[in-house]
């Protein structure tokens, strides 16, 4: 998403971006600090933040009838689950929210999202919430997978889940915040115009990634949801909080409203 502002391929006269790359739920933490004028966080981090932060309507990721997986090394019937010790990202991700919304007496443990794969693989767990690209390969290593929360949101809801997004400080001008979104939005569309270039530039940033397993998942998650969210995407945003307080999840008396940085008529 980040290429054509890393790169100087879109300019933003009058700011200055600067990158910095950090697991999601480390940044859910820093923006609790307001850490960063703009970041990436899970969208069910966002209540902990409103009072800082907007939600930009550029750079979100949302699974559209996939998401989250929850895998084993044995089959496991999802209703199961209950029973099961799962490793999971984060408290703060929501892949962790959606997986209590669906099991809400299951038992958890949050380790680094690139280690739960493996974790399951030892069985040092009997389960694990995985948000990487082994969503595409747990078949692989021998696992199972017990269930697809973007699926069973979509069977619940009929809306994409939506996943993580980015906020930008409340403290910012209006003017600035607009253009700031503006410029990241020209770095998505001009990296999914030039996929192959700006896939080239995130694969020194993975982890040994094979680049055709790379440019599928990457096709999952950046998307036409990331260019904005439409009306669709904000009323999945605000559904999933919607339940999430009602499960006593998300922190906060009462309905928690997601407030959005829109141009005028948007």
């Amino acid at each position: 998403m980040f290429y054509a502002l890393a790169t100087r391929k879109v300019q933003a006269p009058g700011l200055k971006f600067v990158h910095t790359l950090s697991d999601i739920e480390t940044l859910n933490q820093k923006a609790q600090r307001e850490n960063y004028d703009i970041s990436a966080i899970s969208m069910s981090a966002y209540p902990r933040v409103m009072d800082k932060y907007l939600l930009m309507d550029c750079g979100a990721s949302f699974g559209d009838g996939y998401g989250p997986l929850v895998i084993s090394s044995r089959p496991i019937p999802p209703q199961d689950l209950a029973g099961c010790r799962v490793a999971v990202p984060g408290p703060m991700t929501t892949s962790f929210l959606v997986l209590k919304l669906f099991a809400p007496d299951i038992e958890t443990v949050t380790m680094p999202f690139d280690k739960i794969l493996g974790a399951v693989k030892e069985n040092a767990v009997e389960a694990g919430l995985i948000i990487h690209e082994g969503q595409l390969t747990y078949g692989q290593f021998g696992l199972h997978r017990v269930i697809d929360l973007g699926i069973w949101w979509q069977q619940q809801t009929k809306l994409p889940l939506p996943l993580g997004g980015n906020v930008i400080r409340r403290s910012l001008s209006r003017e600035v915040a607009l253009k700031a979104t503006r410029a990241i939005r020209a770095s998505i569309a001009y990296a999914l115009e030039h996929r192959e270039e700006a896939l080239n530039y995130a694969l020194q940033f993975a982890r040994d990634m094979d680049p055709e397993l790379a440019d599928r998942f990457v096709g999952m998650y950046v998307n036409r949801w990331t260019i904005s969210y439409g009306e669709v995407g904000r009323a999945a945003v605000r559904e999933l909080l919607r339940r999430g307080a009602a499960a006593g999840l998300i922190p906060g008396p009462g309905p928690v409203e997601p407030e959005f940085l829109l141009e005028e008529g948007a």
